[in-house]
């Protein structure tokens, strides 16, 4: 998939200029230049910074257009929208929900990594600890969660995981409800 042509096509769409758009996601116009050139590629934050100025999120941005309503979906057809050298991976497990406003995902951390600190937004976020156990931060706060355990928060907190464990990978369903 072509992230820049389709981030480039939306924002045209949208009748935007790259300055604008820069503005409306706190971003710069070369590193949205650079994107829609595909020179450069997203975090998962900035993306999602972006497509929110556009009026989408991240399941909007990779559903299909003609996308007849699915009811199962595949582990192939799964999305990566994050893949770090430290340890931690995030897949979306579908690519078109209703309402719109829900984004499920798979999150695998690697022992010792943790996921990046997400700062506060609107919304609600879930996760359901399917392996391993982990330790979920809000603003000071931490919290431990172990394997069958689930958690649900605001998300008006800065928050991120951390697996502390030394030889097991944990595996996180996620579902971020705006």
């Amino acid at each position: 998939m072509n992230i820049g042509q389709k981030l480039k096509s939306l924002r045209i769409l949208n009748n935007m200029t790259q300055e604008e758009l820069a503005i409306r996601s706190d971003l710069t116009r070369g590193y949205i230049s650079q994107l829609e050139r595909n020179l450069s590629s997203p975090t998962i934050e900035n993306l999602e910074l972006i497509l929110r100025a556009l009026g989408t999120d991240l399941v909007g941005f990779f559903s299909s257009l003609n996308e007849q309503e699915k009811v199962v979906y595949k582990k192939n057809e799964r999305i990566p929208i994050y893949d770090s050298p430290k340890g931690v991976k995030e897949q979306l497990l579908m690519t078109a929900t209703e309402p719109k406003k829900i984004e499920p995902s798979i999150l695998t951390i690697k022992p010792g990594a943790s996921t990046d600190i997400e700062q506060s937004h609107e919304g609600f976020e879930f996760g359901y600890i399917i392996k391993g156990h982990i330790e979920l931060y809000l603003d000071d706060s931490k919290y431990k969660a172990n394997e069958g355990e689930c958690f649900f928060f605001k998300s008006n907190k800065k928050h991120y995981i951390k697996n502390n464990q030394k030889n097991n990978t944990s595996e996180i369903i996620w579902i971020e409800i705006y």
